[in-house]
C-alpha cells in the first residue's frame, strides 16, 4: 500500500509540470536498459521517451523517440532531481 502512495505522488508531481522533460533510465524485462527524456506516460505506465539510447554493456545504440509498453517496464529512475510538491 505504501508503494502505491509513493508511485501516485511521483505521477502527481510529473502531471503538475506543463511538459515532462525528465532525463530517465528505464529498465525493461530481459535485462534491457534505455536512457532518454521522458515525454509522457499514461495510467498503464506506457512511456514516451525521446532521444533514447539503448545501453547494452559498453555498447550504446541511438534509437530516437520510442513508445514503451507498460508491461515491459521493470523500473524507471530519474537521472536528475525532481522538484518537490509545495
Amino acid at each position: 500500500m505504501r508503494l502505491l502512495v509513493y508511485i501516485n505522488s511521483i505521477f502527481t508531481i510529473l502531471n503538475l509540470k506543463n511538459s515532462i522533460m525528465l532525463k530517465t533510465a528505464v529498465k525493461l524485462n530481459a535485462n534491457r536498459l534505455v536512457v532518454g527524456t521522458l515525454r509522457g506516460f499514461d495510467q498503464f505506465m506506457n512511456l514516451v521517451v525521446d532521444n533514447t539510447v539503448e545501453v547494452n554493456g559498453n555498447e550504446k545504440t541511438d534509437i530516437g523517440m520510442v513508445v514503451i509498453r507498460g508491461n515491459s517496464v521493470v523500473t524507471v529512475e530519474a537521472l536528475e532531481p525532481v522538484g518537490r510538491m509545495q
